[in-house]
């Protein structure tokens, strides 16, 4: 391999991405934007404790270290270079592909531990203990006996539960689920999957009474929101049961799975319930998992008795969670088959047609389907392609700013948390003419000139804000969203509508907020609205893919308004955000 010399380029000794004492090919790949300050000082810093000094293995470190912190679990060293743009001036020094997998799989660090080099990809111990463990506790839960099922009853049962044959696929799912300890239910918005889940935790209890129990059952997701949707849309299910089957599951409520876990002050990543202190539920479902994470996927895991059924819920062509892994993919690709646990909901039940035909297309990868669909001129899909948008976004952007304005100045907090779901402005950035920032100030602009309020307070009355980190003393998690209202005694108060109802806040007690008028789409996932507006950045923006655009269209109730032109569609609809992992294949295998 040739080393790369020194570089000359000026560097800021205030820029936190530069590695100002990386030398060679570490340096060459900071300076270029690859590699940040930290992927650089993980590699030199497990070099200095293993014993590896060639440039070519921490480089291979330095990646893998990025390649998590963008979402892989792992790094394919043959595609490696490939995954990266080049610089503008110049190419990366990269080395031979064949001679550097050489020389990572003799390093002292693979011996040791440190690093895993398997099937061709280079893990970091971490990821890789945590995806066998992934793998090994979904086989060891597949090996077991099945549970205990009186198959005359289940079968009256989902005759009673599911009386329309338009739902046999929903029959099908929640039979396959009875049945079995482990299952993945998957399907688009509108194909049913709250309605299975509904039905499957009445046969279940059901089940239970047959031997005069009741079945300790969990409802949980990544997010408050996500948690506080699966809550309402259980018991909006419930209320379509027979009432015998519809108060035999009354009153369950749902929880992040921080909270469910039994989150741990000292220690983020590890919680209350594990392998050694089980959770105390028969049944544990698990809505939106596609935003779970590899790490939380072992912790859950762990934590669900082998005896415990365990259904996980969500759409696999959605983004992936924001930290490493693709898990819910990884499961429906690695599980399939005849008599897998996988059951797939297709036939979508409600009548948003052009929204749907939108998203099947994405779905697809049909880029020209896609176009069609949104230059049909249909009420439920509309398509801006003009230069500067801003125009025609401010009548529906402002009037959804000032009906929240309005009802948090009447002090009435659950009109302006639900004023604040009938709109949503979805950003792919945080920066730029497209991004999160810029058009928070610009709503922020409008209401001033329609209000006269100068806002110089950054807590005005109806601000609307989206915590941005877990705080368990508070009780509000990463993704739960709020709404500033003037309180009975004139004073500013904030509402957040958390997974455990609406909880109340002097403005002066959040710290982890930002503003809501726009939002990034990573962070509206397990979220929807009645109208939903999409800034779709130029087509070579990286962030452009179609999980992206997807997730962003699949946000919409009743009207999405896609912001962007035919070459950004057609680059959203093309690419694919693909993550480096091995748990589809370990489970195949």
């Amino acid at each position: 391999m040739t080393l790369a010399p020194e570089t000359t380029v000026p560097r800021d000794p205030q820029d936190r991405r530069l590695a100002l004492r990386a030398t060679g090919v570490l340096r060459t790949f900071n300076d270029a934007d690859v590699l940040t300050a930290a992927d650089v000082h993980v590699a030199t810093r497990l070099g200095a404790l293993g014993g590896e000094g060639q440039e070519q293995v921490l480089l291979a470190v330095a990646l893998a270290t990025r390649a998590v912190r963008l979402g892989s679990v792992c790094l394919d060293l043959a595609t490696a270079e490939g995954s990266v743009p080049p610089p503008e001036g110049g190419a990366l020094p990269w080395p031979d592909a064949e001679a550097w997998a050489e020389a990572v799989t003799a390093s002292p660090l693979v011996a040791a531990g440190a690093l895993r080099w398997e099937h061709d990809l280079l893990y970091l111990d971490r990821y890789w203990q945590q995806e066998v463990q992934v793998c090994a506790d979904l086989v060891a839960r597949r090996a077991l006996a099945p549970p205990p099922v009186d198959v005359a009853v289940l079968d009256t049962g989902i005759g009673r539960v599911f009386p329309d044959h338009g739902y046999d696929e929903q029959r099908s799912a929640v039979r396959r689920a009875v049945l079995g300890w482990t299952t993945v239910l998957t399907g688009g918005p509108g194909t049913g999957k709250t309605t299975t889940v509904a039905g499957l935790l009445a046969l279940l209890a059901e089940q239970a009474e047959l031997t005069g129990g009741r079945p300790r059952v969990a409802l949980a997701a990544p997010t408050g929101k996500a948690a506080a949707r699966l809550q309402e849309a259980v018991r909006t299910e419930a209320a379509r049961l027979p009432a015998a089957d519809s108060a035999r599951i009354a009153g369950l409520e749902a929880s992040t799975l921080h909270r469910l876990l039994g989150s741990r002050r000292d220690n983020g990543t590890r919680f209350r319930h594990h392998r050694g202190n089980r959770l105390p539920h028969d049944v544990v479902v698990v809505d939106e998992t596609s935003m779970v994470s590899l790490t939380m996927m072992a912790r859950l895991l762990e934590a669900v008795r082998p005896d415990a059924r365990l259904l996980l819920v969500g759409d696999p062509d959605q983004l992936a969670s924001v930290d490493a892994g693709a898990v819910l993919a990884d499961l429906v690709s690695g599980l399939a088959g005849d008599d897998g646990p996988v059951a797939a909901l297709r036939t979508n039940h409600r009548s948003q047609a052009h929204i749907i035909a939108l998203a099947e297309a994405l779905q697809r990868g049909d880029a020209d389907a896609a176009l069609v669909e949104l230059a049909a001129g249909s009420d439920e899909v509309l398509f801006l392609t003009d230069e500067d948008p801003t125009p025609a976004l401010r009548v529906p952007v402002l009037d959804a700013a000032l009906a929240i304005r309005e009802a948090a100045l009447a002090g009435d907090a659950r009109a302006a948390l639900d004023a604040l779901d009938r709109h949503r402005l979805l950003c792919a950035h945080r920066d730029g003419p497209f991004g999160v920032r810029r058009w928070n100030r610009l709503v922020e602009e409008w209401i001033t000139e329609a209000t006269g309020d100068p806002l110089w307070d950054l807590w005005y009355p109806g601000r609307p804000v989206l915590v941005t980190a877990n705080d368990y003393g508070l009780g509000v998690h990463n993704g739960d969203v709020g709404v500033t209202v003037v309180g009975p005694d004139g004073r500013l108060r904030v509402y957040v509508d958390g997974a455990t109802g609406l909880l109340e806040f002097a403005p002066t007690r959040l710290d982890d907020v930002e503003t809501m008028h726009a939002m990034t789409i990573h962070k509206a996932q397990g979220s929807q609205a009645d109208e939903v507006t999409v800034l779709l950045p130029g087509e070579d923006s990286r962030l452009l893919t179609r999980e992206l655009f997807y997730t962003a269209v699949t946000r919409a109730r009743s009207t999405v308004r896609v912001v962007g032109t035919e070459e950004s569609v057609r680059a959203a609809t093309e690419r694919r955000a693909l993550r480096a992992t091995g748990l589809r294949h370990r489970l195949q295998s």
